[in-house]
């Protein structure tokens, strides 16, 4: 990804979200009213009580959870994820540049929450993420005169940061996504201070770390656009040569962060079927369908340093969604979903990227301020009511 936004002169607009009631958590109206109020128009239903329920018979199903929904600061989000989801992700709390800032500062208060949380509630939790090229600090890279560390230097200062982290949860925490987007489009490694510094082996070094500090979790590699056959074929080339190696891998996490008309899910399916067949686990993460246009001269993904000025174009749906739109968004999740229990014997779990429509990253991806709908409970904890098809 990473490709420089070229979208120029276009004119940059004020956008202002409207509220949303937030009383309501579980859907009571009858299944074909209307809610109008707010930014949302979504049919509601009454007939799922629980997602994870719902879709026990096939799989797990997660979400993840910001800083602000650990630390109760919505408490209804936090209710809502405890009704709903069986798997808790954080979403950017045990990230390096959040859990860890400064090279002898660690902040624990919302992963120390989170964990109590879900053991409380028996809810498995995955830590996300040991080893990322995003969101780690300068810092991590350089000694005390701002020079490059030797590779040995940053082999120890990774192996002290997944010891204190993975360490301090080694008996709490279910799985780690132990690396994060570590690959290119075309299947080879990215260009990153882990690469360069440490050389290709950074991963099989992270793993067998990770697997030191906490010997009993499951160890997972996460990654976006997967279904792209040159970027399967690289993750598979890596599953292979870890285990070769005699280091373990647990499971491939392939982030869904799609859209109405992207990606093709016949190409989802196949990496679905071919990560199964190297033996470990295939789980679909980070799922959300964005219903808004996305900007041109721009490559979807997931990558989080795309941000662009905010567009009226771009932004359509402030005061609600057209029932044209609803449902191409019902209907792409029926796809979604029909290949998913096709295969649910191949995947252990699918975690969508937040609660709701109310707190999505969407809103505020690639540009800040925007509407969006792109997950199966709308802004008032509501589940949608095409999910009783799904």
């Amino acid at each position: 990804m990473n490709k420089k936004i070229t979208t120029s002169a276009l004119l940059s607009v004020s956008a202002m979200l409207l509220g949303c009631n937030n009383s309501a958590l579980l859907s009571e109206p009858a299944a074909k009213s209307k809610v109008t109020t707010g930014a949302a128009n979504i049919s509601q239903t009454k007939d799922i009580v629980s997602l994870q329920q719902h879709f026990a018979e096939h799989f797990k199903i997660g979400t993840a959870l910001s800083r602000a929904q650990i630390l109760k600061e919505f408490p209804q989000e936090l209710v809502a994820a405890k009704a709903h989801f069986s798997t808790f992700t954080p979403e950017n709390s045990m990230k390096w540049e959040r859990i860890h800032p400064e090279p002898e500062v660690y902040d624990f208060l919302a992963s120390d929450a989170l964990v109590a949380f879900a053991q409380e509630n028996n809810q498995e939790l995955v830590g996300h993420t040991l080893v990322w090229h995003s969101q780690t600090p300068d810092w991590v890279f350089e000694n005390d005169a701002g020079e490059p560390l030797t590779r040995e230097q940053l082999l120890a200062r990774m192996e002290q940061h997944i010891n204190k982290v993975a360490g301090r949860y080694k008996d709490k925490i279910f799985a780690w996504d132990v690396v994060n987007e570590a690959f290119n489009e075309d299947g080879t490694l990215r260009e990153s201070k882990w690469l360069e510094i440490i050389g290709p082996d950074f991963l099989a070094q992270a793993f067998t770390m990770a697997q030191k500090a906490a010997p009993n979790a499951k160890l997972y590699y996460n990654d976006y656009n997967l279904f792209k056959p040159e970027k399967r074929a690289g993750v598979i080339k890596l599953v292979n040569d870890l285990k070769a190696n005699g280091v373990r891998i647990d499971g491939i996490g392939m982030q869904g962060h799609y859209a109405l008309d992207y990606p093709d899910l016949s190409q989802m399916e196949d990496s679905i079927i071919a990560f199964a067949q190297t033996g470990v686990e295939v789980m679909i993460t980070e799922l959300d369908i964005s219903v808004l246009p996305f900007p041109e001269d721009s490559e979807q993904g997931a990558d989080v340093g795309l941000n662009v000025e905010l567009q009226a174009k771009y932004n359509p749906y402030v005061n609600g969604l057209p029932l044209a739109v609803e449902q191409q968004l019902a209907d792409r999740y029926k796809q979604l979903f029909t290949i998913l229990k096709q295969h649910s014997d191949k995947l252990s779990r699918v975690t969508f990227w937040g609660v709701s429509d109310r707190q999505t990253w969407r809103n505020d991806w690639p540009m800040t301020g925007r509407t969006d709908y792109p997950l199966l409970l709308d802004r008032e904890l509501k589940v949608k009511s095409f999910v009783t098809e799904l």
